[in-house]
């Protein structure tokens, strides 16, 4: 039985980050197909905009609670989260246990030679880790059956989706009941770009003190637009509380 807690119509599992790797672990060597989607305040605000984005999110076996803001705003609503569960913590906890059970994984997103420099990487970082494939994140929709039959042929267990929100949550629900052999599917964003060393994550002092979101920022002031959802989604999840009070 889940324990959720349901921010802005959004399912949020309560849950730790050894309780999400433990059961991720489970969903890779498990019968069919598992989802798993790591929503941030953005990423709710569009679902709370977006009834079909929604859906899409609450049919997940675990949304995991990455990014301060949706653990602010859980505690807000008086159902707080354990800790923030980030998805890329938890995709490099899976990596590294599964690299000793030798489950397939296909890295599926970014720009074209970026899935194929993270393989590399990931293969110097997690020795043993048994990478089954790999594909961009730029394809069109005729494209897709192509992909998943690709996927198919791999024998992937697990199958990181990095397209970006919605689009890779969407991608997943569309297409998770065509894939035959994967047990786990999950939306990790950007995580290929970091894995390759396209894109760098904040420092361990910003991880720890919950500031990513502060780095990102000094690092891309053009995403001042994005970094508006923020505050937007707290003047919304205190505006729902008292809607339903």
């Amino acid at each position: 039985m889940r324990d959720t807690i349901d921010i802005l119509g959004v399912k949020i599992d309560r849950i730790t980050s050894a309780y999400a790797l433990k059961k991720a672990e489970q969903m890779v060597r498990s019968d069919g197909v598992s989802t798993i989607f790591t929503p941030n305040p953005e990423i709710v605000m569009a679902a709370y905009e977006d009834a079909g984005f929604r859906e899409v999110l609450n049919s997940a076996d675990m949304c995991t609670p990455d990014g301060i803001g949706v653990v602010y705003a859980a505690k807000m609503l008086g159902t707080p989260v354990p800790e923030r569960v980030a998805g890329f913590d938890l995709v490099c906890g899976l990596l590294s246990n599964i690299r000793k059970t030798g489950e397939g994984v296909f890295l599926f997103g970014a720009k074209p030679g970026v899935a194929e420099a993270a393989a590399v990487k990931l293969l110097d970082e997690y020795v043993g880790l048994n990478i089954v494939g790999v594909h961009h994140g730029y394809f069109s929709d005729n494209e897709t059956d192509d992909i998943v039959k690709q996927i198919n042929e791999s024998g992937a267990k697990l199958l990181l989706v990095c397209l970006g929100a919605p689009k890779q949550e969407k991608w997943i629900f569309e297409n998770k009941s065509k894939l035959t052999n994967v047990s786990l599917c999950m939306g990790v964003g950007g995580a290929l770009d970091v894995f390759a060393g396209v894109a760098k994550r904040a420092p361990e002092l910003f991880i720890k003190f919950n500031l990513e979101w502060l780095y990102r920022f000094c690092k891309n002031p053009s995403r001042l637009g994005r970094f508006a959802t923020l505050p937007k989604f707290v003047m919304t999840v205190r505006k729902d509380k008292k809607k339903n009070k």
